[in-house]
């Protein structure tokens, strides 16, 4: 047309305006510049990468670091698909004893009767603890099972055998000696002799009275 045969800038081109200056031109006016390509980008951060890792090594960086010249751990078991929660037990020195099922749960409860009844206070408590342990071995048992194999399954305790070993094993501990019979006397009072004389139990009071005959 007339307007491109006289010189004029051509109307209707894609990304230009008639009589605008480039794009380019104005960001580089505006100190902008244009991003390199991502290749070479990455070529310039590895090179810089490499670059700080030759300087560390010859200013002794990695000099007698800790593990040095031993094998690398967890390197064969990228097969394992749990290695990261069995690295995480390790180092964090996680107990999963609750983790466990229920019937594995109870089977190491009683592995360590009576040992662990010592810190109860007294007999009573203790054939409160063996009694509930029975009580959760049968609801354990009435679980429903699903599977081709029978379930695994726990003992009950033998609740006077197991207090009769606890009393052994807390008659060797002479603080203990208080717990093993409720049925002895505490301390008397002082006597007028300088001695001392239990105290006489009081006769319970009737509630009735035998009227005249």
């Amino acid at each position: 047309m007339s307007g491109q045969a006289d010189g004029r800038p051509p109307w209707g081109t894609p990304g230009r305006r008639p009589g605008a200056p480039a794009a380019d031109d104005q960001l580089a006016d505006q100190g902008v510049r244009r991003c390199p390509p991502p290749r070479a980008t990455a070529q310039a951060v590895s090179g810089w990468v490499d670059q700080q890792i030759q300087q560390a090594q010859r200013q002794g960086a990695f000099d007698d670091l800790p593990g040095a010249g031993r094998r690398l751990p967890d390197v064969d078991v990228s097969t394992d698909p749990d290695w990261w929660v069995r690295g995480l037990v390790q180092r964090e020195k996680l107990d999963l004893s609750e983790a466990l099922p229920g019937v594995l749960q109870l089977r190491r409860e009683k592995s360590t009767f009576p040992e662990s009844l010592l810190g109860l206070p007294d007999e009573a408590a203790v054939r409160e603890r063996l009694e509930d342990f029975n009580e959760r071995v049968l609801a354990d048992r009435r679980r429903p099972h699903v599977g081709p194999h029978p379930p695994p399954v726990v003992g009950r305790v033998d609740v006077e055998q197991m207090v009769g070993r606890w009393r052994t094993l807390a008659a060797a501990q002479p603080e203990r000696t208080g717990a093993l019979d409720d049925a002895e006397p505490g301390p008397s009072a002082a006597g007028p002799a300088g001695g001392q004389v239990s105290p006489q139990p009081r006769r319970p009071r009737r509630w009735w009275r035998r009227g005249p005959r």
